[in-house]
């Protein structure tokens, strides 16, 4: 791709969005929220009986005292979350006028500095054929986000998207915290696996589906010789017209809500994002008002 989209501006940007959704934010990140595993937080969780070896000093005496047994005290864990974002880099995400790659770009950098902001970990992945490429690993804090975010910058959208093949057998993680899967989801290679291997691993689960003016409403008419973005071999050739349009669009339909209906069957989220659409508005009014910020 090779193109600038992370500058100054944009973080000037992300600045003031932050500001605008600081109370939200906590609520989908935060990397000081309660993991469901024990650990050594302050946080009382339940006892156990003492065994030799155990740390003393958090015998419960007062216990001891009482029932002339000793309990070990057990409290809940507060590690740190694992943001991890996955980015669909294949040759369709810069299909049409609307910059679909650029807006995935910005979209994934502005998630995760809304994540760091909040003490969380993140980590980024191009989903490069049936692979991951790590393009930014375990990245902390705001002075991390700036050294390492241009990485984006660099990235091909130059192969076609295995999202499933990609995600299934790499490293997820175990219930701390979100997954991002950003996509066109305009494919003809199973995605349900991925999001069930992430459901299975308890991960908190977002699929972003950005598309273009002219996916979401195609204007074209007329003779048309039409050809798959991933795969030149497969081509269209038609006379567009209102039927074949409305036949486009009810198929749209029904991919849209397919993934929709997918996610939140495993306890995931949904997001239709417009590659035109600006920052503050995804953010306001698409992830707000759909309850994916809380």
């Amino acid at each position: 791709m090779k193109k600038v989209v992370i500058d100054e501006s944009f973080l000037s940007q992300l600045e003031r969005l932050e500001t605008v959704l600081k109370n939200n934010v906590a609520g989908m990140f935060g990397g000081n929220r309660r993991s469901k595993n024990l650990g050594s937080s302050c946080e009382f969780a339940d006892y156990r009986d003492y065994m030799p070896g155990d740390d003393v000093t958090k015998i419960d005496w007062n216990a001891y005292a009482r029932f002339d047994k000793l309990y070990q005290k057990l409290y809940f864990d507060e590690r740190q979350m694992h943001t991890r974002i996955y980015l669909d880099v294949s040759r369709s995400m810069i299909h049409g006028s609307d910059d679909k790659a650029v807006a995935a770009i910005r979209l994934a950098a502005a998630l995760a500095y809304l994540s760091v902001s909040e003490m969380d970990k993140v980590s980024i992945y191009a989903i490069r054929g049936g692979s991951l490429e790590e393009v930014v690993s375990g990245m902390v804090g705001k002075d991390s986000y700036l050294n390492c975010i241009g990485k984006l910058n660099e990235l091909e959208f130059d192969s076609d998207s295995r999202i499933s093949e990609a995600i299934v057998p790499s490293s997820v993680g175990r219930g701390d915290g979100y997954s991002v899967i950003i996509s066109d989801f305009l494919t003809d290679e199973n995605y349900e696996m991925a999001i069930d291997r992430l459901a299975e691993q308890r991960r908190d689960i977002l699929c972003v589906q950005i598309l273009s003016r002219e996916e979401i409403n195609p204007q074209i008419r007329g003779k048309m010789h039409l050809f798959d973005s991933e795969d030149q071999s497969k081509f269209f050739r038609k006379k567009i017209d209102q039927d074949v349009v409305r036949a486009y669009k009810d198929a749209l339909k029904y991919v849209t809500d397919r993934i929709k209906l997918y996610c939140e069957s495993r306890g995931g989220q949904y997001v239709l994002v417009p590659a035109h659409a600006e920052l503050s508005e995804i953010f306001l009014d698409k992830f707000v008002n759909m309850g994916v910020l809380k």
